[in-house]
């Protein structure tokens, strides 16, 4: 099987030919969004007796103009649109969440529900786009260290200490920060929210600061359905949902929000284990090559930099 007939298998919900009869008789839920849409509707497709069917499709940054035809096809049946913010025009393609509920049934109802991005357990990691190249990310995983971004400015070298002395009263302040931020955009921009459920949830909070652990999705469907007057259980997921990417979680941080966990020192990326030296090392060199995006990574997180004592100035 090709590339191409396997992705058409795999989203057989999106894909399916016009006028083919919908796999069941329930009304369409069509979860909209980033990899968090997809464990999201399997927590969705797992309640016992849901009086709804989903439909599983591609994340939003994976679609091209040949695709608004099977969207709109979905659209056309949906009942319910579950949608993470998406920006209109996303991708200058007519996918924002505004972009696509002007295309649904005019009785068909809308829940935003967030972007989850939690760093309380990994302080130093994000996530950095160039708006000129959206898809770019650094080698070896696609997150930016503040500490290796600190040395890049310092100009130090590759081969040098990276790492950062930080007081626990920094660590749980960035924590604070990190939830502050996703309620901040939870009220703008949401119906439904999860930042007051992540300090409660430990470890399992978060495998990497965009890949919340099962029980924040757990949560965050309990809330959908009463959002919506569903009442209905939900049945746990065996596995992670979104299970690729680990990042390495330290003692200091564990210690500093008086968490029990085991300690991980190494990344866990699609199967392959690289050190925290191992990522310093190449995104230094690949940095050397690219150093916009040190200015762009002090741009949109100097003030968590500030936080840490990474670089100087007042944290406004």
């Amino acid at each position: 099987m090709d590339e191409n007939a396997g992705r058409i298998q795999h989203y057989r919900d999106f894909y399916r030919p016009a006028g083919t009869p919908a796999p069941e008789d329930k009304p369409l839920w069509l979860v909209w969004g980033n990899c968090q849409a997809e464990a999201l509707r399997r927590v969705l497709d797992a309640v016992p007796d849901r009086p709804f069917r989903t439909a599983r499709i591609p994340p939003v940054h994976e679609l091209e103009s040949s695709d608004l035809g099977h969207l709109d096809d979905l659209l056309a049946h949906t009942a319910v649109l579950l949608s993470q913010p998406v920006r209109p025009g996303y991708r200058d393609l007519p996918l924002g969440t505004a972009d696509i509920a002007s295309r649904l049934p005019a009785c068909a109802d809308v829940v935003r529900w967030p972007v989850i991005r939690y760093s309380g357990l990994y302080p130093f990691q994000v996530i950095v786009r160039d708006p000129a190249a959206p898809s770019v990310d650094p080698p070896g995983v696609p997150y930016h260290d503040l500490r290796t971004v600190a040395a890049a400015r310092a100009t130090r070298s590759t081969s040098g200490c990276w790492d950062v002395e930080v007081a626990p009263d920094q660590l749980r302040a960035a924590a604070s920060a990190s939830i502050d931020e996703l309620a901040r955009r939870e009220r703008r921009d949401c119906d439904v929210g999860v930042s007051d459920v992540l300090a409660g949830h430990g470890v399992d909070a978060a495998h990497a600061i965009n890949h919340p652990g099962n029980p924040v999705f757990y949560d965050l469907v309990r809330r959908i359905l009463g959002h919506l007057d569903v009442d209905q259980a939900i049945s746990p997921i065996t596995g992670p949902l979104l299970g690729s990417v680990f990042a390495p979680l330290e003692r200091r941080v564990l210690d500093a929000l008086a968490l029990d966990g085991p300690v991980r020192r190494d990344w866990l990326f699609h199967g392959a284990t690289l050190t925290a030296d191992e990522v310093h090392h190449i995104q230094m060199v690949w940095y050397e090559r690219n150093p916009e995006y040190v200015e762009l990574t002090i741009a949109r997180h100097g003030s968590t930099m500030r936080l840490l004592g990474l670089i100087s100035g007042p944290n406004t």
